[in-house]
């Protein structure tokens, strides 16, 4: 006999500065039903229906009973995973700001055509909301503008995990494209690792140097912490090759920064902290 459940359920929620009340992640809430049991399914951002009312021990939010209630009230009370990092030298200035919560939304100004490309499909398959807007010493190369983009991109990323609690750690991803396969695998360890088995047998990409695009990833992973293997399998297509890399990287990234509904209160180590030693 099937269970059948209402279309809307009603959740008591108030702010809480407690760790460990923080359920069912570590966004700010604490969460109780009255009625009826939390169900953990695919996160859909649907807009409160009566919005939320006063109630004796905090608001009563009526929400559809199909969302995932922690991303329905980050996304409602703006607590999504966000950040913003600046950085400004004599051959960089740029702005980047990510959404770890969001739809995949981007706007991408590098100044770099393909490097642009690249953050698209970073963003499209990770739902990382992702704004760039960047400018640099391109009448020399195209090294500092690549390299600190990707410094930026990982501070963001870093920052908008915090203290990395509750989130699944681990993800990965193979990635076919045509005649090219690529696996891609990430820890958010705090520890960053690069391990980069692509090669390339063109020198130039349109007008950016092949040899940039582990320059990127090694950026990226140091300022992130992460630690991450990008392995080619096979492939012939230079533009296939490096774009499997990103869009591998974006779906494992995507896996990695999910909130576990199982562990949503406690950091993924056996140390209770991310980083140093192993």
């Amino acid at each position: 006999m099937q269970h059948s459940v209402p279309a809307l359920s009603y959740w008591v929620v108030r702010r809480t500065k407690n760790f460990s009340e923080r359920k069912p992640n570590n966004s700010g809430f604490a969460i109780s039903n009255p009625g009826w049991p939390l169900l953990i399914q695919a996160a859909t951002k649907t807009l409160l229906e009566g919005g939320p009312r006063t109630f004796a021990k905090g608001l009563l939010v009526q929400a559809p009973v199909d969302v995932r209630l922690d991303y329905f009230l980050m996304s409602k009370f703006s607590l999504a995973r966000r950040a913003a990092v600046e950085r400004k030298t004599k051959e960089t200035k740029i702005r980047v700001a990510v959404n770890l919560d969001g739809a995949g939304v981007y706007k991408i100004n590098t100044g770099i055509g393909f490097l642009d490309h690249m953050m698209e499909q970073l963003s499209r398959h990770s739902l990382m909301d992702l704004e760039i807007e960047a400018s640099g010493d391109l009448h020399i190369d195209f090294h500092h503008t690549t390299e600190d983009v990707a410094i930026c991109i990982g501070e963001a990323v870093s920052k908008a995990l915090g203290e990395r609690a509750g989130i699944c750690r681990y993800g990965s991803a193979v990635i076919p494209m045509d005649e090219t396969l690529t696996e891609v695998a990430i820890d958010l360890s705090n520890r960053p690792y690069l391990i980069w088995k692509v090669a390339l047998s063109k020198p130039k990409l349109g007008e950016m140097d092949t040899e940039l695009f582990k320059e990127w990833f090694q950026a990226f992973s140091q300022a992130a912490g992460v630690t991450l293997h990008v392995s080619n399998r096979y492939g012939e297509n230079n533009h296939h090759i490096v774009e499997s890399c990103f869009k591998g990287l974006a779906r494992s990234l995507r896996q990695a920064v999910d909130i576990d509904p199982r562990k949503a209160d406690a950091v993924p180590s056996t140390k209770g902290i991310l980083g140093g030693s192993l």
